[in-house]
This record gives C-alpha cells, sequence and structure tokens, in this order.
C-alpha cells in the first residue's frame, strides 16, 4: 500500500464542511468593495524574488527569514511566492500604465506565503484581502480607507469585538532625523537589548520600538517619538485625518509606538486590533506608501492600502458565533428501478431551471439507503421515483423537515410543490 500523503504544515486544506464559511465571507467583501468603488486585480503567485527585496526591504523579518524563494531552473531568475499583496499589484500598475492620468481603487484576494512557525491565525500559506488607492494624496483618502474598514466590522457584526490604532510615520526626511536620535538613545541602553533588538539596532531601529519583549518596554515607552520630529506638512496631514476620523464618529487610540513592519509605509499608519484571539491581535492593517511606486520605476505617485487576514477574521467571526450554517440543498431524489435515472434527471434539470438545488442519488443502492442519504443531505424534500412514477409520469414527495404527510402529485406539478416546503 502506498504511503499516504499529507499537506505541508502550515498550509491547510479548507473541506466541505467549512468552505461555506469562506464563500459567506468572501461574497461580503465584494459586496462590500463594490460599494466603494474598488475594482479587482489579479496579479501571479509567484514574482522575481527583487520585487520584495526593493519594497519591503532587506531588513525587514520576511525577507531576511520568511520568504519562500527558489531559483528557476530554466534561467536561473530567483523567484518567490508571494509574501503580501501591495507589491505585485503595484508592479502590475506600473508595468501596464495604469495610473496614467487617472487614479486607481483597486482590490486583490487570494492566498500568500511566509515561511514561519504555524499558529493559531498564523499559517504559511494564508489568505489576504487588500486594497490599495492610488493617485490621491489627501487625508480625505485615508480617512474613507477607515471608514470603509468600519463600515465592514459593522456588516460583519464585529463593530464591538475590534479596535482602531492610527499613527504617523512622517516624510522620509523626518523619518530619518528620528531614526538618528532613536540610535543614539538605543546606543546608550544596548546592554539591556535583546538579540532581535541588537541586530536591528542599526538596520532598522524603529522596529526595536514595536518589541513585544516585556523587559524592554519601560525603554521602548521612553525612546524619542517620531511626532517631535514632523515637520508642518506632516503634522497638518496627521491633524487632517484625525479630523475627518472624529467627524465619521469612529473612535481610535493614538499609538506612536505603530510602525507597521515593512520599510514602504509613511505618514498615515493604522491597524484594527482584537483582544479576542489572543497573540494574534491583528486583523487588518496598512498606512501610506507613497515613494513605492517610484522605487518600482514608475512616476510619482501617491498611495494607500491595507491588507487584512481571512483567516483571522474568519476565526474571530467564529468565536463570536457569527459564521452561517452550510446551506442545505432543496431536493434529494431517490430514484431506482427501470428508466427511473433518466426520468429523475430530467426532473432534476427542470427543478434546477425553476430555481430549486438539487441532488441526484447516482449508482445503485436501496431505497433505504438512498432515503437514508436524503436525510442527511439536509434537504428539504426528498422525491422518490421509482418504476411506477415513471409510468404513472408522477413522483412522490417526501418532506424531510416538516411535519407533513408525503403525497403523490404529477410531474409538471413537482416544482410548485416542493416551494412549499423551503425553508
Amino acid at each position: 500500500m502506498a504511503q499516504k500523503l499529507q499537506a505541508i504544515r502550515g498550509m491547510n486544506d479548507v473541506l466541505p464542511a467549512e468552505s461555506h464559511q469562506w464563500e459567506y465571507f468572501e461574497n461580503t467583501l465584494r459586496g462590500w468593495l463594490a460599494d466603494y468603488g474598488y475594482q479587482n486585480i489579479r496579479t501571479p503567485i509567484v514574482e522575481s524574488t527583487p520585487l520584495f527585496v526593493r519594497s519591503i526591504g532587506e531588513v525587514t523579518d520576511i525577507v531576511e527569514k520568511e520568504m519562500y524563494s527558489f531559483t528557476d531552473s530554466l534561467n536561473g531568475d530567483s523567484l518567490t511566492l508571494r509574501p503580501e499583496g501591495t507589491a505585485g499589484t503595484l508592479r502590475a500598475v506600473v508595468e501596464h500604465n495604469l495610473l496614467y492620468n487617472t487614479t486607481q481603487k483597486l482590490w486583490y484576494m487570494g492566498p500568500m506565503f511566509r515561511h514561519e512557525r504555524p499558529q493559531k491565525g498564523r499559517y504559511r500559506q494564508f489568505h489576504q484581502i487588500g486594497v490599495e488607492a492610488l493617485g490621491m494624496n489627501g487625508p480625505d483618502i485615508d480617512a474613507e480607507i477607515i471608514a470603509m474598514t468600519a463600515e465592514l466590522w459593522r456588516r460583519l457584526g464585529l463593530a464591538d469585538s475590534v479596535q482602531l490604532e492610527i499613527n504617523t510615520l512622517g516624510n522620509k526626511e523626518e523619518r530619518a532625523a528620528h531614526r538618528e536620535a532613536l540610535i543614539a538613545y538605543l546606543e546608550q541602553h544596548v546592554a539591556i537589548l535583546d538579540e532581535d533588538g541588537k541586530r536591528r539596532l542599526y538596520s532598522n531601529p524603529l522596529r526595536v520600538l514595536d518589541t513585544k519583549n516585556p523587559a524592554l518596554q519601560e525603554m521602548a515607552n521612553a525612546a524619542p517619538r517620531l511626532s517631535d520630529y514632523l515637520g508642518d506638512a506632516s503634522r497638518a496631514h496627521y491633524e487632517g485625518w484625525k479630523a475627518l476620523i472624529d467627524a465619521l464618529g469612529i473612535p481610535y487610540v493614538e499609538n506612536p509606538r505603530l510602525v507597521r513592519g515593512l520599510d514602504y509605509y509613511n505618514q498615515s499608519v493604522f491597524e484594527w486590533v482584537t483582544t479576542e484571539l489572543g497573540a494574534q491581535g491583528t486583523v487588518c492593517a496598512g498606512g501610506r506608501y507613497d515613494g513605492l511606486i517610484e522605487q518600482l520605476g514608475g512616476k510619482p505617485a501617491p498611495g494607500i492600502g491595507f491588507g487584512m487576514g481571512m483567516e483571522r477574521v474568519l476565526l474571530l467571526l467564529a468565536e463570536k458565533g457569527l459564521l452561517p450554517a452550510r446551506r442545505s440543498v432543496d431536493v434529494f431524489i431517490v430514484n431506482q428501478g427501470q428508466g427511473a435515472t433518466a426520468y429523475a434527471m430530467q426532473l432534476a434539470q427542470s427543478l434546477r431551471m425553476a430555481g430549486h438545488s438539487v441532488i441526484q442519488h447516482m449508482g445503485d443502492a436501496s431505497f433505504k439507503s438512498q432515503m437514508k442519504k436524503a436525510d442527511g443531505s439536509g434537504a428539504a424534500v426528498a422525491l422518490i421515483i421509482g418504476e411506477n412514477e415513471v409510468a404513472t409520469a408522477q413522483v412522490v414527495i417526501k418532506p424531510l423537515r416538516a411535519d407533513a404527510a408525503q403525497e403523490t402529485v404529477a410531474a409538471a406539478d413537482v416544482a410548485a410543490a416542493v416551494s412549499r416546503f423551503k425553508s
């Protein structure tokens, strides 16, 4: 007997018992995105490795430790399974000149890949929904991004389960001045830094402040704040953003240590967090990346976007009991005897054309066995077809969920009869 093969650890199957929950979530997302004028873009799962190194940053955890990269055996190119969606989307925007004399509001959905330790809500193959609003530079689009995410939580029933945190990262020059002061400060505390902090001290000092190490919290809290280095334009953008969020009545917390994990962010950054998923508390995060399009070879253009971990939101929906039950079919057709299969297939097709969902039993089995499967299917009714029903052009209807007697009706009247028992 051949050895049974299994999925790669951290890359999970979505089985029929739960796929309906994904479909519900995805359908909700599509309607929500359409309401805000976003259009779908679909990019390859595999991209050139330099795309992610250039955009995400060489000294980020993703590039240093988490990317699935390999050498193309055909031409020797380094390729990578996409670890996030923004870089590939903007590569497509630049390559196809999608910002020529216009703006864009784009969304994507699909699998991403990071080589990290699998845990609840964090997997090696995970799924993201993301949006990118391109070519708009005012705080108004930043506020609309917040408004649309808040509206999604309302539609999903999660408005009381998440909290918004915001911050500003200023512009490149302001971050450089803050970086210099921060390095000087961290050098004074190098003795207490953990290995991760020491590694990042000169390469990515802002991420040192994002430490989860309890022993470093006091030091991080007292570090120089980027807000003290903001110029008038950056401060005005941040204050304008906050004023619009206030006008929308959306509560938020200012978190000066919110920095995000990718190098391309500037100005507005935010996270939606929850306390109901343990340590994996961030369910949606994003911000501005005004220099990234130029960095990828396009003409300078502003941009803002976010990514949302779909597994984490589904976990939260499950915790709150907000996911729908699996949709049952309307009809299960039990059939046996001479001519019953063809008769049942014709009937099934006519019922589907009338708007009913139908499962027809296929293969040989006793009426008793078929009725057991019909009951297990969750169907509202079973239609029973034997040789007698074929000969008389009739069907026996047996209600499976309603307290009603079975009845025999003409085949022409079955669709109307089934409608009486649908929930």
